[in-house]
């Protein structure tokens, strides 16, 4: 029978951290799923993006964003159901804006240098690939995400 790890080995420390992780993971989950998470707690990302603010949604460039994401973004991304990448649909309530952003423009680094980009490479199988989309476009991009969480368009 194997013996758990002993104060005295060092190994008590790992252990901790994984069951601690192990909790957190499962609190986020219960508290994104129950709509209560404050996005602005939420990581960043890494990338060029550090920083966001947010104003009122302008249609237009949501628009603009839904036309980028149909040619960038729809052959592995829908909203509502899972495909080859993770299901759109309420993203901008499960990460932050300057997650999302960094992700679209940063996303090799992202998978290396952030845990939830590694989970969703883990689970999916597939590397997102670079775009070749400008930081504009991918604010349109995170306005589409923004107008269509919103209930206001598909």
């Amino acid at each position: 029978m194997a013996k758990r790890p002993s104060a005295s080995t060092g190994a008590t420390a790992p252990y901790l951290l994984t069951l601690l992780l192990a909790v957190l993971v499962v609190v986020t989950a219960v508290a994104v799923a129950q709509g209560t998470v404050d996005v602005s707690t939420l990581p960043k990302g890494v990338g060029p993006i550090e920083a966001v603010e947010l104003g009122d949604i302008d249609e237009a460039v949501a628009a603009e964003g839904k036309a980028v994401f149909d040619m960038f973004c729809a052959s592995c991304h829908k909203f509502g159901e899972r495909y080859v990448g993770p299901d759109m649909a309420g993203v901008t309530q499960r990460r932050a804006p300057e997650w999302i952003l960094n992700m679209i423009l940063n996303p090799e680094e992202m998978v290396f240098n952030d845990d939830t980009a590694y989970e969703l490479l883990a689970e999916y199988m597939t590397q997102m690939p670079s775009m070749p989309v400008t930081h504009e476009q991918a604010f349109a991009i995170l306005e589409y995400f923004r107008l269509t969480d919103a209930g206001t368009t598909e």
